[in-house]
């Protein structure tokens, strides 16, 4: 017998039979929650799946602070990017039909996606291998607030004037919501539904999940649902979402529904177990490394334990679920406030009940490092990412060899350089050649550097000003969180001729200066 199965066994002559749990653990799931659990605060929704049951259920905190409404295992969550495995099953659910294959070019259902000489497949888009850049920061780059009411078409405007990839399709894996967004458009080129229509038909009505629905627009009044919110300087505050798009986020649904989704993984009401291992599948790259990440679910081992799970963020939602097919269970965490952590809470529910199976090894170190004391100090790369050296112990977890004697270190873990610099006090003579208007073609927008009190600032129509900090000569970083990193282009005599924001999940987005 499993050791989960044996430690559960006192458990489960109660919770089969009358859905409930030992007080002895009640009292510890009520402690996990306890910090949210009042008439101040928003809070969460929890739910405990195990077989065919929803053997626990609860609210705390507040769904509403205005109306003083409680969170219920009924309270309707916007659940984030918990959405996106509902947009790849419904791909999946249509590939089984010999509707559309996952190998297919994008390009035969979204014609109005640039060609930029690189077959994007929808597996592509499902993996977050495309290399497509990511819809948020090219909205909030552009101009767009994200609390703004964002519709599908204001994105497919945006992603179709992409002039270039963050990388060449299966090289990496970078987190993508312009995938799921695409995604919808081809459920919707396929079918002639759009994303909501199909999946209400096709998964939520067959699981009988009566109170789940792709919320397509913000106007649209939700009876039962948890407002969105944050805590800045120890008060609450209202955080807007205002989304009407579909396939990356907006789904709308509560724990008595998400439970049935959570069972359809091991006892299938809607497709098969061949549906599931293909949407639990982890990808794979090119060089033939696999990820952690099927089509919309992440692949995980808990304590031993094989799983699948996604976490959620927009605005003030926080959510995750976590399903372990082999013991029939899952674990559900739906929040409303900002500054919780649904996944340690989750992690934390299934402590209750899974032994940890596993043997903890400490991983081997490699002290095959330079000695020399000429290579120690700061390199940057190319996409902003930034190490400190010294010859006596290794950068981060990184593995790397000198070819050859220079200031660049190639890392075997990554297809990337890092090149030597030296932060220093830039006079103001020094720092004038980077000011100017800077405009992008491709996002229709423009910003501009200005010299102030000795300190470059990015300024902006829409936005408050940016300090831009130097790390050597061609990159500066600032706070402003879509486009963080400035990577100066220059031509002839070494003189500035733009930028590229090269940013997290967006690469190579160029601005010319004026």
């Amino acid at each position: 017998m499993k050791p989960f199965l044996t430690s559960l066994i006192l458990f489960l002559t109660v919770t089969v039979h009358c859905q409930s749990l030992p007080d002895s653990i009640l009292k510890k799931i009520d402690h996990i929650f306890e910090n949210v659990d009042h008439p101040d605060r928003p809070g969460c929704a929890v739910g405990i799946v195990r077989n065919d049951s929803l053997i626990f259920a609860k609210g705390y905190g507040m769904a509403n602070l205005e109306y003083g409404v409680h969170n219920t295992p009924s309270t309707i969550f916007h659940i984030a990017s918990v959405s996106k495995q509902f947009t790849a099953f419904s791909l999946v659910l249509l590939a089984r039909q010999g509707k559309l294959q996952l190998d297919d070019d994008i390009h035969k259902y979204l014609p109005w996606f640039p060609d930029l000489k690189e077959k994007i497949t929808i597996r592509h888009l499902l993996n977050h291998t495309s290399g497509i850049r990511d819809q948020w920061q090219l909205l909030a780059i552009s101009g767009t607030r994200l609390d703004d009411v964002i519709t599908q078409d204001h994105i497919i405007r945006i992603l179709s004037r992409q002039q270039a990839l963050n990388f060449r399709p299966g090289d990496q894996f970078n987190y993508c919501n312009s995938g799921y967004t695409m995604a919808s458009e081809i459920v919707h080129a396929v079918t002639k539904q759009t994303l909501r229509e199909f999946t209400d038909s096709a998964l939520f009505k067959p699981l009988g999940m009566t109170s789940t629905h792709f919320h397509d627009d913000a106007g649209e009044i939700v009876k039962d649902r948890a407002y969105s919110y944050g805590r800045f300087h120890g008060i609450y505050a209202n955080r807007i979402l205002s989304y009407s798009n579909t396939g990356a986020t907006s789904l709308f649904t509560n724990i008595d529904d998400f439970s049935k989704w959570i069972m359809n993984f091991y006892d299938h009401k809607v497709g098969d177990q061949k549906d599931i291992d293909l949407l639990t599948q982890k990808g794979r790259l090119n060089n033939g490394k696999e990820i952690d990440y099927g089509l919309g679910i992440g692949v995980i081992d808990e304590k031993g334990h094989k799983g699948f799970a996604h976490d959620g963020s927009d605005a003030g939602y926080r959510t995750v679920m976590v399903v372990f097919p082999d013991v029939k269970m899952g674990f559900i965490v739906f929040s409303n406030a900002g500054n919780f952590d649904p996944g340690a809470k989750a992690i934390a529910l299934a402590g209750l009940f899974f032994n940890d199976t596993t043997k903890k090894n400490v991983p081997a170190t490699d002290e095959h490092l330079a000695p020399s004391e000429k290579f120690a100090g700061d390199y940057i790369s190319d996409d902003g990412e930034k190490i400190h050296f010294q010859s006596s112990s290794r950068p981060s977890t990184y593995t790397f060899s000198i070819p050859r004697p220079g200031d660049t270190l190639a890392f075997s873990s990554e297809k990337k350089a890092f090149t030597k610099y030296a932060n220093a006090v830039m006079t103001d003579a020094a720092l004038r050649p980077y000011t100017g208007v800077y405009y992008c073609p491709e996002l229709e927008c423009r910003y501009t550097i200005i010299l102030k009190d000795h300190r470059l600032v990015l300024t902006s129509i829409k936005y408050e000003d940016a300090p831009l900090d130097p790390a050597g000569p061609d990159h500066l970083f600032c706070g402003f969180w879509a486009m963080n990193h400035l990577k100066m282009l220059r031509g002839k005599n070494r003189r500035i001729t733009g930028f590229e924001v090269n940013s997290g999940r967006v690469q190579h987005v160029k601005f010319d200066k004026l």
